[in-house]
C-alpha cells in the first residue's frame, strides 16, 4: 500500500509533514508513505528542504494522493507539462488535497460539480475554476477528499486509514499523536469529522472504486 504525499516548491510544512507523520502511524510491512515531488529537493515556505521519497510518476501509480498546498500552487496549475504528468484516478486511487492542493484538483477536473474545502486565500481561485467551496474543515464524496486549513491535515491522514485499514485504525493513530490529556476531544473531533463521509465502506486493502461521473 503506498500513499504519495505530492509536494511542491515552496510547500506548506503543515499539509505534508503532519499528515506524513500520522499515516505512518500504521505500521504494516506492506504501508508505505512517500512525500513525491517533481524535483530531487524542494523548499518549503519557511525555507525547510525536503529530499524527495517518490516520483510524480511513483503517486500516480499509487493507492492514494495527498496534494499539499503551498505559496507556489498557481504557478504548479499553470504549468501544463507539470499537471499533464499527474494522471490521477478516482476510480483506482484515493485522492485527497488540502488548502490550496485542491485547485490543483479543481484544475485537473477532478471536483466537477463536487462541493470542496481550501482556506480562505485559495477560495476565490478554486470558485473561479467552478468549484463551490463548504464552510467547514473536511468534505469527501466517494473516493475524493479535500480539507481547509493547515491543521486539516489531520482529518485527510484519519480519512485515508479509515478507508484503507478502517475506523479502529484511523483512532488508534489519532490517539498516538493527540496531545496528553487531550486525547478523547482530538480523536473523538477527527472521527466525527470524516465518518459521515465514510459511506459505511468496509475497509478492503484497496480503494473502493467510485461510481463513474456522468
Amino acid at each position: 500500500m503506498h500513499i504519495a504525499i505530492l509536494t511542491f516548491e515552496g510547500f506548506n510544512e503543515l499539509d505534508s509533514l503532519i499528515a506524513l507523520g500520522i499515516l505512518n502511524r500504521v505500521k504494516k510491512p506492506d504501508w508505505r508513505v512517500s512525500i513525491a515531488s517533481p524535483t530531487a529537493k524542494v523548499r518549503s515556505m519557511n525555507g525547510v528542504v525536503l529530499e524527495a521519497q517518490a516520483s510524480l510518476q511513483d503517486a500516480v501509480e499509487a493507492d492514494a494522493v495527498l496534494v499539499g498546498s503551498g505559496l507556489q500552487t498557481r504557478e504548479v496549475v499553470a504549468d501544463a507539462a507539470l499537471m499533464a504528468q499527474l494522471k490521477l484516478d478516482p476510480t483506482r486511487q484515493l485522492l485527497g488535497a488540502q488548502c490550496s492542493g485542491t485547485l490543483v484538483l479543481a484544475k485537473l477536473g477532478l471536483l466537477e460539480g463536487v462541493p470542496a474545502c481550501t482556506d480562505l486565500t485559495t477560495k476565490p481561485w478554486v470558485e473561479e475554476a467552478g468549484v463551490a467551496i463548504l464552510n467547514q474543515p473536511f468534505v469527501a464524496k466517494g473516493n475524493v477528499a479535500t480539507a481547509g486549513g493547515c491543521l486539516s491535515s489531520q482529518y485527510l491522514a484519519a480519512w485515508v486509514i479509515a478507508r484503507l485499514e478502517g475506523v479502529d485504525a484511523a483512532r488508534s493513530a489519532m490517539h498516538y499523536v493527540a496531545p496528553v490529556g487531550e486525547k478523547e476531544d482530538y480523536v473523538s473531533r477527527a472521527i466525527d469529522n470524516i465518518t459521515p463521509f465514510l459511506e459505511g465502506s468496509v475497509a478492503t486493502g484497496r480503494p473502493s472504486p467510485a461510481r463513474p461521473r456522468p
